[in-house]
């Protein structure tokens, strides 16, 4: 875990594994040169558990997240709210609710438009969330940027971390300068780890999916903004 800097893109490690992200980071050990960044499943990625059952879960994960990171690391999350039974399920308050257990501060909350402000949309929000914690790590404002990204870029998939997201994260990280290193526990197609190295960061990630897994480790930053659908 503990890789160098580096600034070339064509020199930024990846390694994708098949497994449980959760067993991987309680076998890990992470030092304030990896950040975590990812985007926990939703409930209809656990048949059969309810969403009582899943929103403890989640919450949970998180706290699990955030406690994997050292205290002077970041953890982001990347979610989008989902409907049940016609209510809203508020993703951004169950983050919180994590982040608090393991005694993490949010450090900045963006919003991701999928959108265009103004158009309806049913089933999900016109809008993610992108959240930054760390239990010791303050930034200066110097570092700060605009907490409205404006459009989603590409998405691989429909739960994919949008490129625009994957894209404002890693210039944060970029900008900290301690970071060398991107961990994803739950890395899909890989958006996150693709962006990583096109900004000069190693990636690590880990899915239970060897076919996601597969994807996420020969996804590359043009072949994502040209054409998604194919990653």
């Amino acid at each position: 875990m503990r890789a160098p800097a580096v600034t070339d893109p064509e020199q930024a490690q990846r390694e994708v594994l098949v497994g449980d992200g959760l067993e991987w980071l309680a076998a890990s050990e992470l030092g304030p040169e990896s950040a975590l960044v990812t985007s926990l499943p939703d409930v209809s990625e656990f048949p059969g558990m309810s969403v009582e059952a899943w929103t403890t879960w989640f919450s949970q994960t998180v706290a699990t997240c955030c406690r994997a990171v050292h205290p002077q690391g970041v953890a982001i999350f990347y979610q989008t709210d989902v409907k049940s039974d016609g209510a809203w399920i508020d993703k951004a308050h169950r983050v919180h609710t994590g982040a608090d257990a393991a005694g993490s501060a949010c450090l900045w909350h963006k919003i991701v438009c999928r959108v265009k402000p103004g158009l309806r949309t049913f089933g999900r929000p016109a809008y993610g969330h992108l959240q930054c914690f760390s239990v010791a790590r303050r930034i200066p404002n110097s570092l700060a940027s605009p907490d409205v990204i404006d459009g989603l870029g590409v998405m691989t998939w429909s739960r994919a971390m949008p490129s625009s997201a994957a894209e404002a994260v890693c210039s944060f990280l970029r900008r900290l300068e301690t970071v060398t290193t991107v961990v994803d526990p739950f890395c899909g197609r890989g958006t996150i780890l693709a962006v990583a190295n096109h900004y000069g960061l190693n990636g690590v990630g880990v899915d239970l999916s060897k076919k996601r897994v597969k994807k996420a480790r020969a996804l590359q930053y043009e072949q994502l903004l040209a054409d998604p659908d194919s990653a």
